[in-house]
């Protein structure tokens, strides 16, 4: 007999405070080997420059990715003004010589308040992007030509913090797919002075916070003392704005096993409540099962 998949140790979510010169993908391999199974997947990748929120998910809760898609997301990026870069970070090579320019904060608001808002944004040659079933990346390195769409993004604040020598600080939320460092680079452009993304690091994805993360020596440590599930956010716990209803136990397994919606109707659901307290105030034991429904 074939043999039978093992479920995976935990489900959940586990927020990590990502470090600068790691790929996602590395974090990814060391959570894997920390929890010792390979059902592991991230809601949203974080160049190696970056820092802050990567949001992976874990076990039963990887199914759950779909609803997690086009989240909000929240930076804070530091902005180098005086050149700029043919990567729009500062991994990239100089496209000029370095200039000392002289920064209003003034005009660093304006320029930022005018792109609040939708608006149509080209993706940096060096990104992730297909080309042809190829990332536009691997083209930019060999000098190639890189054809890209715009994309439209929308930014729901661009804040100015402060600014220090040639580097302005920002704060920023935007709709997923947003480039920070294609703003950086653009607000360059528009001062005619370039600039690059200095630094960044993702504050917020949704309902997840850099409060939350957890860096990986710490979960390392964790896992050391046999409490790496206290780090993970419960799967009950995800997708806090989606409606809940609790079912009885026999609805739950028609649920699991993909029977269709109306199954859960809100008159089946009002019914479990009453019969659960109708029990408990008989003094009988009663179990429901609490389980979330997609809108």
């Amino acid at each position: 007999m074939p043999r039978q998949p093992q479920p995976a140790p935990f489900d959940g979510a586990l927020v990590i405070n990502k470090p600068k010169g790691k790929t996602s993908h590395d974090v990814v391999d060391a959570v894997r080997h920390l929890a010792g199974f390979r059902q592991i997947g991230h809601l949203g990748t974080l160049d190696p420059l970056a820092t802050g929120v990567l949001v992976l998910l874990l076990g039963r809760a990887t199914r759950l990715v779909q609803f997690y898609s086009g989240r909000r997301k929240r930076y804070s990026a530091g902005f180098r003004f005086g050149f700029a870069t043919d990567t729009y970070d500062s991994e990239g090579e100089a496209q000029g010589p370095d200039s000392v320019p002289l920064l209003d904060a003034a005009v660093l608001e304006r320029l930022a308040a005018e792109r609040i808002g939708r608006f149509e944004q080209m993706p940096p040659s060096f990104s992730a992007k297909k080309v042809h079933g190829r990332p536009a990346y691997e083209l930019a390195r060999k000098k190639q030509p890189v054809e890209l769409k715009a994309v439209e993004v929308e930014l729901f604040e661009y804040k100015l913090l402060e600014m220090e020598g040639s580097i302005a600080r920002f704060v920023i939320e935007c709709s997923s797919g947003t480039y920070i460092r294609s703003l950086a680079h653009e607000m360059g452009q528009k001062l005619g002075c370039g600039a690059h993304l200095a630094e960044i690091t993702r504050t917020a994805v949704g309902e997840f916070s850099l409060e939350q993360a957890i860096p990986l020596e710490e979960l390392a440590e964790a896992k050391r003392a046999g409490k790496f599930a206290d780090c993970l956010i419960r799967l009950e716990n995800l997708l806090p704005n989606f409606p809940r209803a609790n079912v009885l136990p026999v609805i739950e397994k028609r649920v699991r096993h993909g029977s269709n919606r109306a199954a859960l109707s809100r008159r089946q659901a009002l019914r479990c409540s009453w019969m659960a307290a109708s029990q408990r105030r008989r003094g009988c034991a009663f179990s429901a099962s609490r389980t979330s429904l997609s809108p």
